[in-house]
């Protein structure tokens, strides 16, 4: 017996509509850094915009991920798509760890030589307006996100919270290169998104890759999904329950002892039952199999 989430399609949609907005707000923003950035001679400014137009590729990512999730089984894929959501995770992460490494060590670079900033209230109004907007996506993407337990949206929505909130520190090493003359501090605002990068593909690297490898650490849930399934009329106890990621989903096989002169028609009731109360205890649902293993009487 099998259950299926009725948020299935829903919520790949929904995570779609929200990765292709992200695409095109960042790129937007990240080509108007980088423009700026030249022009006023600021290292932090052009970073963040490369930052940006980094982001933008994963949100790109995630959106193609998230389109092929929604494929229904075939004949070479007999459990779906659900897990080229993760893989698209830990594609976007390993790429996020490349960029952030270059602008650590162009950052060094210009730390080394620094240069005076030029018209730095354009740079300033540049970096406070990329954090405002990419602050106020990256909460509606972690919001839809944590609806519907999109792993890989979530990864981008962390991602983008981290770019808006790197470009606000890197207004402070701006307004502080170009006030006290410190002009090393706008490489430091560098350093500090390359830094922000490597924390946020190091959380998502270890997520994607634990679903992948099928890890399911829900030990309170497992306990409470035991105790309730216990309660039902003709189970004797529950052997073992077996849970793995798909996307945003918890599939898996529960094994339940029960009489061995269980009917037919009173199994396929039990069923339904222990059914109903799976999906109120793991939420989304995926497929879930309930597997009935005979007790003889002692």
């Amino acid at each position: 017996m099998k259950l299926v989430s009725s948020k299935s399609t829903e919520a790949f949609l929904a995570g779609e509509r929200i990765a292709k907005l992200s695409v095109i707000t960042l790129l937007g923003i990240g080509a108007a850094e980088i423009s700026i950035g030249f022009w006023t001679g600021s290292l932090a400014v052009t970073a963040d915009g490369v930052d940006s137009i980094s982001d933008s590729l994963v949100s790109l990512i995630v959106w193609v991920g998230l389109h092929f999730s929604r494929r229904r089984p075939d004949a070479r894929f007999h459990f779906g798509y659900h897990k080229v959501e993760s893989l698209s995770a830990l594609m976007v992460s390993i790429g996020m760890i490349a960029v952030a490494s270059y602008i650590l060590y162009h950052a060094y670079e210009t730390f080394l030589s620094p240069t005076e900033i030029a018209y730095p209230q354009v740079a300033l109004a540049a970096l406070l307006t990329a954090g405002t907007i990419s602050l106020y996506r990256a909460f509606q993407m972690k919001a839809i996100a944590n609806k519907y337990g999109l792993l890989s949206l979530r990864t981008d929505a962390n991602n983008s919270i981290k770019d808006g909130t790197s470009s606000f520190v890197v207004f402070a090493n701006v307004l502080g290169a170009s006030v006290l003359g410190i002009h090393e501090l706008d490489a430091v605002g560098g350093m500090i998104i390359a830094f922000y990068i490597f924390g946020v593909a190091y959380v998502a690297i270890k997520e994607s890759s634990l679903v992948l490898l099928d890890a399911c650490e829900s030990p309170e849930m497992i306990s409470e999904l035991t105790s309730t399934l216990k309660t039902v009329d003709g189970v004797r106890g529950v052997s073992s329950i077996k849970l793995r990621s798909s996307g945003p989903y918890l599939r898996g096989i529960i094994s339940v002892f029960v009489d061995e002169s269980l009917t037919i028609a009173r199994a396929e009731e039990m069923r339904k039952k222990m059914l109903d109360i799976v999906s109120i205890v793991i939420e989304p649902v995926g497929e879930i199999t309930i597997v009935f293993r005979a007790e003889r009487h002692s």
